[in-house]
């Protein structure tokens, strides 16, 4: 693992604590219609720290460690990228952003405001992907969770569990490219909840 890579995911272990700033919830599991259809659904807990998933879950442990870590390097892949620090928290409101430098330069991303996780109890692989969230009063997604590729789950944060689409847990590309204030926006409004995909290739590669 490179210098930056590590420092990358320094920055971003460093910063859960003021990322997961929401409070979980006890939420029953209830039947979710999505507007994906023809996909495989899996039942699916969204946590906000890998401690919310330890108590959930106190067989799966490592699993729940596993999860979160693998969030994480998502989160430091694939979360969208800005110029400023005001373009990012347009989106993301106020203290949700943060800095980063890289070899291929510096930007602001969001916090990685909570994770989700399928299969976690299953014999096979697990899935999870990082998620979050925006306290913009300009957002589109704001107090609902959306993906890093601007997937919107329905209801709002206090909604912890759900039958997701797979295509959720589906990779995602790197993101090589920052954008303006906007354009996650943008990307939001041009896909309806979960697994319509726009037209347009966003800002991956």
């Amino acid at each position: 693992m490179s210098h930056t890579q590590k420092r990358s995911k320094h920055i971003a272990l460093h910063s859960m604590r003021k990322a997961f700033s929401l409070k979980p919830l006890a939420v029953g599991i209830a039947t979710v219609f999505l507007s994906a259809c023809g996909e495989d659904r899996d039942a699916s807990k969204i946590y906000v720290s890998v401690d919310d998933c330890k108590q959930d879950n106190p067989d799966a442990v490592s699993q729940c460690q596993a999860a979160f870590e693998s969030a994480i390097e998502e989160h430091n892949r694939t979360a969208p990228r800005f110029n400023s620090q005001s373009d990012c928290e347009y989106e993301f409101g106020s203290e949700r952003c943060q800095y980063v430098q890289s070899q291929s330069g510096s930007f602001f991303m969001p916090f990685m405001a909570g994770f989700i996780v399928s299969r976690l109890m299953q014999p096979s692989p697990y899935y999870s992907q990082p998620l979050y969230t925006s306290f913009s009063p300009y957002s589109p997604f704001r107090s609902r969770w959306v993906t890093s590729n601007g997937y919107v789950f329905d209801g709002d944060i206090r909604r912890r569990s759900y039958y997701a689409p797979s295509s959720v847990y589906k990779p995602k590309p790197t993101v090589n490219r920052t954008i303006n204030r906007g354009g996650f926006g943008s990307t939001v409004r041009a896909k309806s909840s979960w697994g319509s995909s726009s037209k347009s290739s966003g800002w991956g590669g």
